[in-house]
């Protein structure tokens, strides 16, 4: 249940497009987006490492809690998140060997079952820059509803049928909301999480629901007490070093040359990129042939 847990937090932390991108319709502009977002994504990474928080997941089976968790969650110094259980209440189970077995029997199917939707799950993280300008070239943008939000949907994502919703806040660029309807092992699943902001402006998942009505399973998860460990200040010794012989600098390239040799390279690669689309859409290549393309396209914006 805890990498559960991550996934459902994971979805929410990396998963979309801020307000901007839900604004745009032409493939140029989307492209763009598209990078804007992986880098979003590098930064928010990078800023969530400062803080520990608190975590709550509920295992819901048949309208009963069969096992809650409260963890503190943190980052390792190489970026790998470490969660540490503070408290782990399990329900009990059944009195006498048979009644036992079979319990534990059935505990063994749910973990598997569980550990096999949260890899379905991760896929709507969209992983790679690539995977995001793929979802935001075929989505639907829909204007502010009643409480101002932007929407962005899409269909087929992951599985044939399926259906990714974000909404967006366009005065702040933050994401509030996203939902998911998918299905796994033939059975529907729906995805739902809310965000909150905190002080330093991080937009984070504060509750999500993973539902499986067929199965009546039900995962929940909240974030919460976040907070930012005050940093020791470094001890400096002034030690007086004679500074090295400066060497000779190469000219640097005049501004606008160099502008405009990048908005150039950028412009080529967009190109590419809507080139490649419409490929797809005459079905001259597959798929798999797109989605290896266009991500190493997307990669070249970056750098």
């Amino acid at each position: 249940m805890t990498k559960m847990a991550g996934t459902l937090a994971a979805i929410a932390l990396m998963l979309v497009p801020p307000a901007t991108a839900l604004a745009q319709g032409k493939a140029e502009s989307t492209a763009v987006k598209a990078v804007q977002i992986a880098n979003a994504r590098k930064a928010n990474a990078a800023l969530m490492r400062e803080y520990t928080w608190h975590s709550r997941t509920e295992l819901i089976i048949q309208g009963s809690v069969k096992d809650t968790r409260i963890e503190l969650v943190s980052y390792l110094p190489n970026g790998q998140l470490q969660r540490t259980v503070l408290n782990d209440q399990h329900a009990p189970l059944p009195i006498g060997f048979l009644m036992r077995a079979v319990a534990e029997n059935e505990r063994q199917e749910i973990a598997t079952y569980l550990k096999g939707l949260q890899g379905l799950l991760e896929q709507y993280t969209l992983p790679t820059a690539g995977k995001v300008l793929d979802f935001m070239m075929q989505a639907q943008v829909t204007g502010a509803d009643a409480a101002g939000l932007v929407s962005m949907t899409g269909h087929g994502v992951v599985v044939p049928g399926d259906t990714l919703t974000v909404w967006a806040d366009p005065r702040t660029r933050q994401v509030r909301k996203v939902q998911v309807a998918s299905t796994f092992e033939g059975n529907v699943v729906n995805l739902n999480a809310t965000f909150s902001t905190l002080p330093s402006r991080l937009t984070y998942v504060s509750y999500a629901e993973a539902t499986v009505p067929a199965k009546q399973i039900t995962v929940q998860v909240q974030n919460f007490d976040f907070s930012r460990p005050e940093r020791p200040v470094p001890t400096t010794v002034n030690v007086q070093v004679p500074p090295p012989a400066a060497p000779a600098a190469a000219p640097a390239p005049a501004p606008q040359a160099a502008a405009a040799s990048a908005a150039g390279s950028q412009a080529a690669t967009v190109k590419k990129l809507k080139e490649l689309k419409s490929l797809l859409d005459q079905g001259l290549i597959t798929k798999a042939q797109y989605d290896a393309d266009s991500q190493k396209l997307v990669q070249e914006l970056i750098k």
